[in-house]
């Protein structure tokens, strides 16, 4: 549990408590969590893997509210008796994913108001960087919100990679494929594979063959979602 943000820093005997509470169990990639409609009284953490949140739009279209990676928790909404609040959550890649119960959770934070204050941060930070993906996935060209998406995926699930000479590419950790990455920035699989030829031959992205791992050049995407947007964006 000591990989779970909300708990880093907890002495061995309490991770141990907090452990027997927290059953995990390891989800296939494209497993659905947990949905509206097989809504429970649980809050969910990461131990590996990724996850992605969305919910369906009127057009039944699939929004993407957020990318979590390890250590991040999701269906939060439970602990105020809101549930997952029409929300998706589906495995990116095989995953391990801890669950506790509400009431469980509930007692761990009386318990210990340090990590009631922590879990607020973590909420919150949450939800603004939900609302800034929604506002940057909502509108805009598909290689705007590709260019979005892909840096956002790298600052989260990147490693530092050399290639063909250059030390200033990033490896992306979890593999989706053209129909995700489509589903992802509501748009289609012909669309987004057209986009990312276009990145591909602008030398933002790079992908040895069909089944290769994706590499992302942040500093060009970086300038190239500058220049799509006509403002400097945050470092």
């Amino acid at each position: 549990m000591s990989r779970i943000a909300l708990f880093d820093g907890l002495e061995q005997d309490e991770l141990g408590g907090i452990a027997g509470l927290t059953p995990a169990a390891v989800q296939p990639k494209g497993t659905v969590v947990t949905a509206p409609h097989k809504a429970s009284p649980s809050v969910y953490f990461i131990k590996a893997g990724a996850v992605r949140l969305y919910r369906i739009d009127e057009e039944g279209r699939e929004v993407t509210v957020d990318v979590l990676g390890t250590g991040h928790l999701f269906g939060e909404g439970s602990l105020f008796g809101s549930g997952p609040g029409g929300l998706f959550a589906v495995t990116l890649e095989e995953s391990v994913i801890c669950v506790i119960s509400r009431e469980a959770l509930q007692e761990i934070l009386e318990a210990r108001p340090q990590l009631a204050i922590r879990f607020i941060g973590i909420v919150t930070d949450r939800l603004r960087e939900a609302e800034e993906l929604l506002s940057r996935l909502a509108y805009g060209s598909v290689r705007k919100r590709l260019l979005y998406l892909l840096a956002k995926l790298a600052g989260k699930f990147g490693t530092p990679a050399a290639l063909r000479g250059e030390p200033d590419w990033v490896r992306l950790q979890v593999d989706l494929t053209h129909q995700e990455l489509a589903s992802m920035t509501g748009s289609t699989r012909e669309t987004v594979t057209a986009a990312l030829g276009r990145l591909t031959a602008d030398g933002i992205l790079y992908r040895d063959g069909t089944r290769g791992p994706l590499h992302v050049h942040p500093g060009r995407a970086r300038r190239a979602m500058e220049g799509e947007c006509g403002v400097l964006l945050p470092g």
